[in-house]
């Protein structure tokens, strides 16, 4: 690794971490400004820290770290999107940047930790001590034409989200992602870290994100985050006891609906492979595989 430097990330950082992540990891949606905003103001009560890979001048990698908050798995750390550009690969680059996520989380009391790989970046990942868990598939749908309106039930009625108390949004995001596959549990998703992480969200567009009513009570959710002409899914849910009568493709129907009516023009979402129902929804909307990652984990000693 020649005349890199391994720093920590600064707001000013943002454009070029966008950049790198779309060359990257272009199926995924994060603007500048929220990306400006996770590195100014990180999110509360999960000691989270990134780094930049610098060479000169230009940014060519990116890791973040973090304590998980919202599992009740003790000791639980995470390192999310390590991204080196392809360009730099293979020079120590992303060794450098994981270890500094490493020693960060061993400073926090972390014991365990997850992280995700693209296929190509399994050896990566092997030869850094992590083991392949559970693969992610991405997939890709194209709001042109614009999506129909659903047709809906008696007694169901389908609401932007700006138009519903936040509070019964969380409930419903908490209650519907409790069995949701994967390595760890989303138990403990407290109101005030899912504020920061979806409601306050710089790219949370709350007027295509759709809310689906059973006689009154709000029951399933399809959030949009959005970055111009991009969204992201950003989780699609029906609380247990209405689950069955197809409200969450309802809901997402409507959410695509309101989103290319505002000018989005490609939607990205991703599902674990163990998750039939919610692939299932996806590929009746159109959704087509475009990308997999792979869960990794690996005891922190």
């Amino acid at each position: 690794m020649i005349n890199t430097l391994i720093r920590p990330a600064r707001p000013e950082d943002a454009p070029a971490v966008v950049a790198l992540r779309a060359v990257v990891h272009p199926y995924l949606v994060r603007g500048v400004e929220s990306t400006r905003r996770m590195i100014a103001e990180p999110p509360p009560g999960e000691d989270w820290t990134a780094w930049v890979a610098e060479l000169d001048g230009q940014v060519v990698g990116w890791a973040s770290a973090y304590r998980n908050s919202q599992t009740s798995e003790p000791g639980m750390g995470e390192v999310s999107t390590l991204q080196v550009h392809p360009a730099h690969r293979g020079r120590g680059v992303g060794t450098a940047l994981l270890d500094a996520a490493l020693g960060h989380l061993r400073g926090i009391g972390a014991r365990r930790v997850l992280t995700w790989a693209q296929p190509g970046s399994l050896p990566f990942a092997r030869q850094h001590g992590f083991t392949p868990s559970r693969e992610m598939r991405y997939s890709a749908l194209d709001l042109r034409p614009t999506p129909s309106m659903p047709e809906l039930p008696p007694g169901v009625r389908l609401l932007p989200a700006a138009e519903v108390d936040p509070r019964q949004i969380h409930r419903v995001d908490a209650e519907s992602s409790l069995d949701e596959p994967g390595d760890v549990p989303t138990d403990a998703m407290g109101y005030d870290i899912w504020c920061y992480e979806v409601w306050h969200n710089l790219g949370l567009d709350r007027n295509a994100s759709t809310v689906a009513e059973v006689d009154g009570t709000p029951v399933a959710v399809s959030l949009v985050i959005r970055d111009g002409d991009r969204m992201w899914s950003g989780y699609t849910g029906t609380v247990p006891a209405h689950r069955g009568r197809g409200l969450a493709r309802l809901a997402k129907q409507a959410a695509l609906h309101r989103a290319a009516e505002s000018g989005v023009r490609i939607a990205y979402t991703s599902n674990d492979e163990a998750n039939a129902p919610m692939l299932a929804v996806n590929a009746r909307l159109g959704y087509r595989p475009v990308a997999a990652q792979w869960s990794c984990l690996r005891e922190l000693n």
